[in-house]
Protein backbone atom coordinates (compact mmCIF):
# COMPACT_ATOMS: atom_id res chain seq x y z
CA UNK A 1 0.00 0.00 0.00
CA UNK A 2 1.57 3.27 -1.28
CA UNK A 3 -1.04 5.46 -2.71
CA UNK A 4 -3.66 6.83 -0.09
CA UNK A 5 -6.35 9.77 -0.61
CA UNK A 6 -7.58 11.45 2.15
CA UNK A 7 -11.35 12.84 0.95
CA UNK A 8 -11.69 16.60 2.92
CA UNK A 9 -9.01 19.04 4.16
CA UNK A 10 -10.27 20.14 7.29
CA UNK A 11 -9.04 19.54 11.04
CA UNK A 12 -9.43 15.66 10.58
CA UNK A 13 -8.62 15.24 6.96
CA UNK A 14 -5.25 17.28 7.09
CA UNK A 15 -4.42 15.12 10.19
CA UNK A 16 -4.84 12.25 8.66
CA UNK A 17 -3.07 13.08 5.17
CA UNK A 18 -0.13 14.81 7.50
CA UNK A 19 0.28 11.66 9.82
CA UNK A 20 0.59 9.11 6.45
CA UNK A 21 2.90 11.61 4.44
CA UNK A 22 4.84 11.85 7.48
CA UNK A 23 5.43 8.32 7.06
CA UNK A 24 6.58 7.87 3.76
CA UNK A 25 2.95 7.82 1.99
CA UNK A 26 2.39 9.28 -1.42
CA UNK A 27 -1.04 11.17 -0.15
CA UNK A 28 -3.45 13.15 -2.49
CA UNK A 29 -5.47 15.62 -0.70
CA UNK A 30 -8.74 16.49 -1.51
CA UNK A 31 -11.33 18.77 -1.14
CA UNK A 32 -14.17 20.67 -3.12
CA UNK A 33 -13.07 23.99 -1.99
CA UNK A 34 -9.33 25.44 -3.72
CA UNK A 35 -9.39 27.44 -0.01
CA UNK A 36 -10.06 25.04 2.19
CA UNK A 37 -7.25 22.79 0.55
CA UNK A 38 -5.08 25.96 1.10
CA UNK A 39 -6.10 25.97 4.59
CA UNK A 40 -5.36 22.45 5.07
CA UNK A 41 -1.85 22.34 3.81
CA UNK A 42 -1.18 25.66 5.64
CA UNK A 43 -2.00 23.95 9.08
CA UNK A 44 0.25 20.56 7.77
CA UNK A 45 3.00 22.97 7.36
CA UNK A 46 2.36 24.85 11.05
CA UNK A 47 1.99 21.48 13.06
CA UNK A 48 5.49 20.16 10.91
CA UNK A 49 6.50 23.74 12.02
CA UNK A 50 5.74 22.98 15.51
CA UNK A 51 7.22 19.52 15.46
CA UNK A 52 10.83 21.07 14.70
CA UNK A 53 10.68 23.43 17.36
CA UNK A 54 9.85 20.77 19.88
CA UNK A 55 13.32 18.82 18.29
CA UNK A 56 11.18 15.93 16.85
CA UNK A 57 11.30 16.37 13.39
CA UNK A 58 14.43 18.10 11.14
CA UNK A 59 14.06 20.96 8.24
CA UNK A 60 14.45 18.17 6.03
CA UNK A 61 12.10 15.36 7.11
CA UNK A 62 9.20 18.63 7.16
CA UNK A 63 10.43 19.37 3.17
CA UNK A 64 10.10 15.62 2.14
CA UNK A 65 6.70 15.34 4.17
CA UNK A 66 5.20 18.10 1.96
CA UNK A 67 6.73 17.14 -1.31
CA UNK A 68 4.66 13.95 -0.60
CA UNK A 69 1.39 15.57 -0.36
CA UNK A 70 -0.49 16.30 -3.65
CA UNK A 71 -3.67 18.70 -3.09
CA UNK A 72 -6.24 18.55 -5.60
CA UNK A 73 -10.26 19.53 -6.14
CA UNK A 74 -10.54 16.91 -8.87
CA UNK A 75 -12.16 13.88 -6.70
CA UNK A 76 -12.15 11.19 -9.93
CA UNK A 77 -8.46 11.92 -10.48
CA UNK A 78 -7.25 12.07 -6.93
CA UNK A 79 -8.00 8.97 -6.29
CA UNK A 80 -7.64 7.33 -9.70
CA UNK A 81 -4.79 5.30 -8.52
CA UNK A 82 -5.55 4.74 -4.54
CA UNK A 83 -4.71 1.72 -2.69
CA UNK A 84 -6.62 3.50 0.42
CA UNK A 85 -9.02 6.09 -0.04
CA UNK A 86 -10.21 7.50 3.36
CA UNK A 87 -13.32 9.65 3.73
CA UNK A 88 -13.12 12.80 6.21
CA UNK A 89 -16.01 15.07 4.78
CA UNK A 90 -18.20 16.23 7.50
CA UNK A 91 -20.48 14.09 10.00
CA UNK A 92 -23.48 14.09 7.28
CA UNK A 93 -24.82 11.18 6.24
CA UNK A 94 -26.53 12.17 2.84
CA UNK A 95 -22.62 13.64 2.33
CA UNK A 96 -21.09 10.20 3.02
CA UNK A 97 -22.91 8.57 1.36
CA UNK A 98 -23.06 10.35 -2.19
CA UNK A 99 -19.01 10.06 -1.67
CA UNK A 100 -18.71 6.73 -1.06
CA UNK A 101 -20.88 6.13 -4.28
CA UNK A 102 -18.51 7.99 -6.22
CA UNK A 103 -15.42 6.49 -4.87
CA UNK A 104 -17.31 3.12 -5.33
CA UNK A 105 -16.56 4.06 -9.30
CA UNK A 106 -13.17 6.19 -9.44
CA UNK A 107 -11.32 4.01 -7.14
CA UNK A 108 -9.10 1.41 -8.44
CA UNK A 109 -10.99 -2.25 -8.10
CA UNK A 110 -8.35 -3.10 -5.14
CA UNK A 111 -8.83 0.02 -3.38
CA UNK A 112 -9.85 -0.39 0.41
CA UNK A 113 -12.76 2.65 1.04
CA UNK A 114 -12.57 3.95 4.46
CA UNK A 115 -14.39 6.17 6.67
CA UNK A 116 -13.49 8.27 9.58
CA UNK A 117 -16.94 8.81 10.67
CA UNK A 118 -17.47 9.22 14.47
CA UNK A 119 -20.71 7.44 14.38
CA UNK A 120 -22.50 6.68 11.41
CA UNK A 121 -23.16 3.14 10.43
CA UNK A 122 -20.29 1.63 8.61
CA UNK A 123 -22.27 -1.56 7.05
CA UNK A 124 -25.04 1.64 6.02
CA UNK A 125 -22.01 3.48 4.18
CA UNK A 126 -20.82 0.24 3.14
CA UNK A 127 -24.15 -0.68 1.34
CA UNK A 128 -24.08 2.12 -1.24
CA UNK A 129 -20.85 0.23 -2.43
CA UNK A 130 -20.47 -2.22 -4.85
CA UNK A 131 -17.62 -3.51 -3.12
CA UNK A 132 -19.01 -3.46 0.73
CA UNK A 133 -16.58 -6.15 2.07
CA UNK A 134 -13.57 -3.37 1.17
CA UNK A 135 -15.17 -0.66 3.11
CA UNK A 136 -14.22 -0.12 6.76
CA UNK A 137 -14.19 2.60 9.88
CA UNK A 138 -10.54 3.88 10.57
CA UNK A 139 -11.76 6.55 13.22
CA UNK A 140 -8.74 9.21 14.19
CA UNK A 141 -8.90 11.05 17.47
CA UNK A 142 -8.26 14.99 16.85
CA UNK A 143 -5.62 16.16 16.73
CA UNK A 144 -4.35 13.66 14.90
CA UNK A 145 -0.86 14.01 15.09
CA UNK A 146 -0.81 14.08 18.28
CA UNK A 147 -3.61 11.15 19.44
CA UNK A 148 -2.18 7.89 19.35
CA UNK A 149 -5.45 6.04 19.07
CA UNK A 150 -7.42 4.75 15.81
CA UNK A 151 -10.92 2.97 16.34
CA UNK A 152 -11.22 0.20 13.38
CA UNK A 153 -14.41 -0.44 12.91
CA UNK A 154 -15.80 -3.83 11.20
CA UNK A 155 -18.56 -3.14 8.70
CA UNK A 156 -21.33 -6.19 8.81
CA UNK A 157 -19.25 -7.46 5.03
CA UNK A 158 -16.02 -6.24 6.24
CA UNK A 159 -13.44 -9.31 5.86
CA UNK A 160 -10.97 -10.18 8.02
CA UNK A 161 -8.07 -9.65 4.67
CA UNK A 162 -9.49 -5.89 5.03
CA UNK A 163 -9.36 -5.40 8.62
CA UNK A 164 -6.11 -6.77 8.84
CA UNK A 165 -4.45 -4.48 6.55
CA UNK A 166 -5.93 -1.28 8.12
CA UNK A 167 -5.01 -2.79 11.50
CA UNK A 168 -1.22 -2.91 10.05
CA UNK A 169 -1.36 0.62 8.58
CA UNK A 170 -2.50 1.99 11.68
CA UNK A 171 0.82 0.70 13.37
CA UNK A 172 3.03 1.51 10.70
CA UNK A 173 1.68 5.44 11.55
CA UNK A 174 2.47 4.79 15.01
CA UNK A 175 -1.18 4.58 16.43
CA UNK A 176 -2.41 1.86 18.40
CA UNK A 177 -5.58 0.88 16.34
CA UNK A 178 -8.76 -0.65 18.24
CA UNK A 179 -10.73 -3.63 16.95
CA UNK A 180 -14.48 -2.88 17.04
CA UNK A 181 -17.74 -3.93 15.63
CA UNK A 182 -19.90 -1.85 13.67
CA UNK A 183 -22.93 0.02 16.19
CA UNK A 184 -23.92 3.25 16.93
CA UNK A 185 -21.04 5.71 18.62
CA UNK A 186 -18.81 2.50 18.13
CA UNK A 187 -17.06 2.59 21.50
CA UNK A 188 -15.70 5.88 22.19
CA UNK A 189 -18.04 8.00 21.35
CA UNK A 190 -21.02 5.44 23.05
CA UNK A 191 -19.25 5.90 26.34
CA UNK A 192 -17.76 9.74 25.81
CA UNK A 193 -20.87 11.90 24.15
CA UNK A 194 -23.40 10.17 26.62
CA UNK A 195 -21.06 11.47 29.63
CA UNK A 196 -20.44 15.10 28.00
CA UNK A 197 -24.59 15.14 27.43
CA UNK A 198 -24.76 14.21 31.54
CA UNK A 199 -22.47 16.96 32.35
CA UNK A 200 -24.34 19.48 30.04
CA UNK A 201 -27.80 18.18 31.49
CA UNK A 202 -26.12 18.81 35.03
CA UNK A 203 -25.10 22.48 34.19
CA UNK A 204 -29.00 23.09 32.33
CA UNK A 205 -30.16 21.43 36.28
CA UNK A 206 -28.17 23.73 37.50
CA UNK A 207 -26.39 21.28 39.98
CA UNK A 208 -22.93 22.75 39.06
CA UNK A 209 -22.08 25.90 36.82
CA UNK A 210 -19.29 25.50 34.13
CA UNK A 211 -16.01 25.30 35.98
CA UNK A 212 -17.40 23.05 38.59
CA UNK A 213 -18.27 20.71 36.44
CA UNK A 214 -14.87 20.66 34.61
CA UNK A 215 -13.13 20.79 37.57
CA UNK A 216 -14.56 17.41 38.68
CA UNK A 217 -13.58 15.85 35.98
CA UNK A 218 -10.46 17.21 35.63
CA UNK A 219 -8.75 16.76 39.26
CA UNK A 220 -11.52 14.38 40.68
CA UNK A 221 -11.27 11.18 37.52
CA UNK A 222 -7.93 12.95 36.04
CA UNK A 223 -9.64 13.86 32.53
CA UNK A 224 -7.01 15.84 30.86
CA UNK A 225 -10.10 18.53 29.51
CA UNK A 226 -13.45 18.89 31.00
CA UNK A 227 -16.56 17.55 29.73
CA UNK A 228 -18.07 20.95 28.78
CA UNK A 229 -14.16 22.23 27.39
CA UNK A 230 -14.27 19.03 25.47
CA UNK A 231 -17.74 19.59 23.43
CA UNK A 232 -16.30 23.08 22.76
CA UNK A 233 -13.58 21.89 20.78
CA UNK A 234 -15.04 18.63 19.34
CA UNK A 235 -18.31 20.89 18.04
CA UNK A 236 -21.01 20.98 19.87
CA UNK A 237 -22.80 20.81 16.63
CA UNK A 238 -20.78 17.37 15.94
CA UNK A 239 -22.08 16.35 19.83
CA UNK A 240 -25.44 16.63 19.13
CA UNK A 241 -25.26 14.85 15.77
CA UNK A 242 -23.53 11.95 17.41
CA UNK A 243 -26.41 12.07 20.21
CA UNK A 244 -28.91 11.83 17.42
CA UNK A 245 -27.28 8.74 15.57
CA UNK A 246 -27.21 6.98 18.93
CA UNK A 247 -31.00 7.83 19.63
CA UNK A 248 -32.01 6.54 16.45
CA UNK A 249 -29.42 3.62 16.50
CA UNK A 250 -31.18 2.20 19.84
CA UNK A 251 -34.20 3.85 20.37
CA UNK A 252 -33.81 4.50 24.06
CA UNK A 253 -34.80 7.50 25.79
CA UNK A 254 -30.97 7.73 27.71
CA UNK A 255 -29.70 9.00 24.23
CA UNK A 256 -32.03 12.17 24.14
CA UNK A 257 -29.69 15.22 23.85
CA UNK A 258 -30.18 17.70 26.60
CA UNK A 259 -32.49 20.92 25.44
CA UNK A 260 -29.83 23.20 26.30
CA UNK A 261 -27.64 21.80 23.70
CA UNK A 262 -30.37 21.68 21.00
CA UNK A 263 -30.81 25.55 21.93
CA UNK A 264 -27.19 26.51 21.97
CA UNK A 265 -26.96 24.46 18.20
CA UNK A 266 -29.83 26.46 17.01
CA UNK A 267 -28.35 29.82 18.30
CA UNK A 268 -24.64 28.84 16.47
CA UNK A 269 -22.86 28.87 19.95
CA UNK A 270 -20.92 25.67 18.57
CA UNK A 271 -17.91 25.73 21.10
CA UNK A 272 -14.06 26.74 19.66
CA UNK A 273 -15.29 26.55 15.71
CA UNK A 274 -17.75 29.84 16.47
CA UNK A 275 -15.40 31.55 18.97
CA UNK A 276 -18.63 30.55 22.04
CA UNK A 277 -19.86 27.90 23.31
CA UNK A 278 -19.55 26.96 27.09
CA UNK A 279 -16.36 29.19 27.33
CA UNK A 280 -15.29 32.10 25.02
CA UNK A 281 -12.38 32.30 22.57
CA UNK A 282 -10.28 34.67 21.40
CA UNK A 283 -7.70 34.15 19.40
CA UNK A 284 -4.30 33.70 20.77
CA UNK A 285 -5.45 33.27 23.76
CA UNK A 286 -5.22 30.10 25.68
CA UNK A 287 -6.87 31.67 28.70
CA UNK A 288 -10.29 29.58 29.56
CA UNK A 289 -13.56 32.32 30.07
CA UNK A 290 -16.64 31.05 30.80
CA UNK A 291 -19.15 32.46 28.22
CA UNK A 292 -21.28 34.94 29.33
CA UNK A 293 -24.62 32.99 29.36
CA UNK A 294 -23.34 31.03 31.85
CA UNK A 295 -21.00 33.67 34.24
CA UNK A 296 -22.28 33.90 37.82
Amino acid sequence: MTNISVIGSGAMGNGIAHVFAMNGYQVTLIDVAEPALEKGMATIAKNLDRMIAKGSLTEEQKMATLARLNPTTDLQQGVKNSDLAIEAATENVDIKLKLFRDLDQYCPAHCILATNTSSISITRIAAVSKRPEQVIGMHFMNPVPVMKLVEVIRGYSTTDAVTHTIMETSKKLGKIPVEVNDYPGFISNRILIPMINEAISSLFEGIAGVEEIDTVMKLGMAHPMGPLQLADFIGLDVCLAILRVLQEGFGQPKYAPCPLLVNMVTAGKLGVKSGEGFYTYTAGSKELVVAPAFAK
